[in-house]
């Protein structure tokens, strides 16, 4: 069940809000200001977060900033009634999703809350993360904390490969024949190259180790 935040310090639109949205097969958990928020995110994993702006002790923008800092692909959902395009500009600024200006249709909400979960789920589609390290498979480029580490195309598709199965073993001949196919003078030997250039390039990732099965092959186990 896709788990949702909503912070809201008027106590009857949250209770609405929230009744909605378990009506509509979601699972949402209230919190009524910025810094509830924080511990309510602390404590467990969630697909969304929707937030108003104006609240005590911390505000809709602070609230975003700090997500973004942690989590730089959490959906966020502006409610609010500022309608000025300065407040607008401010919250895309901040990293939000989408702006909501109050009164505001619950169905209209449905349907943002569905556009955001399906743009998220595409996006999921063409990325493998593993700690501080993410795959694109659609640029075919490998992220540590963000920065591209450079990766060949033949060592991304081994690293992927390796990360797609975790702990599972790959014997060099089950490599070869993957990577570079069944008519070819490569050497087991090549197989052991690859792996120690992906070893050094990605040995700031904190999420997985390459481990060598002797007498067998490498397999990728998660931290």
């Amino acid at each position: 069940m896709v788990k949702i935040l909503v912070v809201e310090d008027d106590v009857n639109l949250l209770q609405v809000i929230c009744n909605y949205l378990r009506g509509q097969g979601y699972e949402p958990v209230a919190a009524a200001d910025g810094r509830e928020a924080l511990l309510r995110l602390a404590d467990g994993h969630f697909e969304m977060v929707i937030t108003d702006i104006m609240m005590p002790r911390m505000d809709g923008y602070e609230l975003a900033k700090a997500i973004r800092a942690a989590d730089v692909k959490m959906p966020i959902v502006f409610i609010t009634a500022r309608e000025d395009l300065q407040s607008k500009k401010k919250g895309y600024d901040v990293g939000i999703d989408e702006y909501l200006v109050k009164p505001f249709s619950l169905d209209e909400l449905a349907m943002r809350i569905k556009a955001i979960l399906r743009r998220a789920d595409s996006a999921a589609a063409h990325l493998l993360t593993m700690g501080n390290l993410t795959l694109n498979t659609d640029e075919h480029v490998a992220y540590v904390d963000g920065v591209d580490i450079k990766l060949t195309l033949r060592e991304f598709q081994i690293l992927y490969k390796l990360l797609s199965f975790p702990r599972k073993p790959f014997t060099r001949a089950q490599l070869m024949e993957d990577f570079w196919g069944y008519d070819t003078s490569t050497s087991s030997r090549t197989v052991d190259v690859y792996m120690t250039k992906i070893r050094e390039k990605t040995h700031a990732c904190d999420g997985f180790d390459i481990v060598t099965v002797h007498g067998l092959g490498y397999k990728a186990v998660p931290r």
